[in-house]
């Protein structure tokens, strides 16, 4: 069984990793190739290029990789005309992956996309193109399962992989421990895992803690940073505020810091999921360029979908999407951290809203499943290909 996969994103990175590692688990002759990043090359897979290196958001960062990506998606083409896997496995960044799709439909190579992309939330109308060029949807939400099912998609829900990966991650115990060593307070800081996130997002972030810590000087601010030279550069602003604030910065230790924090303010993203699994407050910030502003506002359409069983009269991410005027904006985030930090009783409310959420989209076992109905799918295609 030779499987290509291609994630072109950290987390997606991920993902596949973990499918590829229960799908070894069931067939241990498995081949997996692609397109990844370290994770699914640690798992064993051929990593044609490392894509995730290329994560980018936002049309004004897409143009100038145009014919880098072009150049990529040809190499991955070649490959599945010379190999022929048994299967292509796309794992979200719809974008590039429309092509692999599209190249591996046109070889006769059934399509899966495991995490597929929010059109429910924007860009609808690209169901055509999962119509076209998709074999199954592997969802990891129940009400997107049902959307779509509703567009007449094939789609099969096996739960998402994040919540198996929060539930079997290992915490440091000693550096939670660490992170509050007397007693504070403290408010996570998440700016995101892409150059650009942290860039466009940080200042505001610094601001907001400036605030905070004016009005609870007890407060101590982690941050999460992905890279070496994000920290670095996180480090460098604050330097440059000229105003000592009680921020310590820390690489590779999200989970932690979302464990151990009071609330955060964290950028839009999967990392959302873990700060749901763990019940922990949080206020969204997001600041694009203008131009993906007007672009994003004119594509996205979300309806809210009522989940069964919860009734919920507040809002539980409380969202901040921004592009000029970071002063007004820290001002309008600051007020929901302070408001939080001086009512306890609001705060664990709200944690006990998010974990009824949490129970109802959290289901365990997810890449388990998806490594099941992977076999599953693959089993009836070879079976049709042998009477052909």
């Amino acid at each position: 069984m030779h499987v290509f996969f291609s994630a072109g994103e950290p987390s997606g990175d991920q993902h596949a990793a973990n499918l590829a590692l229960a799908l070894r688990e069931r067939v241990p002759g498995a081949r997996f190739s692609g397109f990844g990043g370290v994770h699914l090359e640690q798992a064993g897979a051929e990593v044609l290029y490392p894509l995730t290196d290329m994560a980018v958001m936002g049309i004004t960062a897409v143009l100038p990789l145009v014919k880098k990506f072009y150049d990529i998606a040809q190499q991955g083409r070649r490959f599945l005309e010379e190999q022929r896997p048994d299967a292509v496995v796309l794992v979200d960044f719809p974008g590039f992956n429309w092509h692999i799709a599209k190249y591996a439909k046109q070889l006769g190579i059934p399509v899966y996309f495991y995490c597929p992309p929010q059109l429910w939330a924007w860009g609808s109308w690209r169901i055509k193109w999962v119509r076209r060029f998709i074999d199954c949807i592997l969802s990891v939400l129940p009400f997107e399962a049902e959307w779509y099912r509703k567009q007449g998609v094939r789609v099969e829900y096996v739960g998402h992989p994040f919540f198996d990966q929060v539930a079997e991650k290992p915490l440091d115990d000693d550096f939670c421990r660490d992170l509050r060593p007397s007693g504070e307070r403290l408010v996570g800081l998440l700016p995101g895992s892409r150059r650009s996130e942290v860039t466009r997002n940080f200042p505001a972030m610094l601001e907001v803690a400036r605030k905070i810590h004016r009005d609870h000087p007890d407060v101590r601010f982690p941050v999460a940073c992905y890279k070496e030279y994000q920290r670095d550069w996180c480090i460098d602003q604050l330097k440059q505020l000229g105003e000592p604030l009680p921020l310590d910065f820390h690489i590779g230790r999200t989970s932690e810091i979302i464990a151990t924090m009071d609330c955060c303010l964290m950028v839009s993203g999967s990392v959302s999921l873990e700060v749901l699994a763990r019940g922990k407050p949080a206020a969204v910030v997001y600041r694009p360029t203008a131009l993906n502003y007007l672009y994003g506002k004119a594509l996205v359409h979300i309806k809210y979908m009522a989940l069964p069983n919860l009734m919920v009269d507040r809002e539980m991410l409380p969202e901040f999407l921004y592009v000029f005027n970071v002063e007004k904006h820290a001002a309008r985030m600051h007020a929901v951290i302070d408001r939080w930090l001086r009512n306890p009783i609001e705060m664990r409310a709200l944690a006990h809203d998010m974990d009824e959420l949490r129970q109802s989209v959290m289901h365990s076992g997810g890449i388990s499943k998806a490594a099941d109905t992977v076999l599953k799918l693959l089993g009836h295609t070879q079976a049709e290909r042998a009477a052909a």
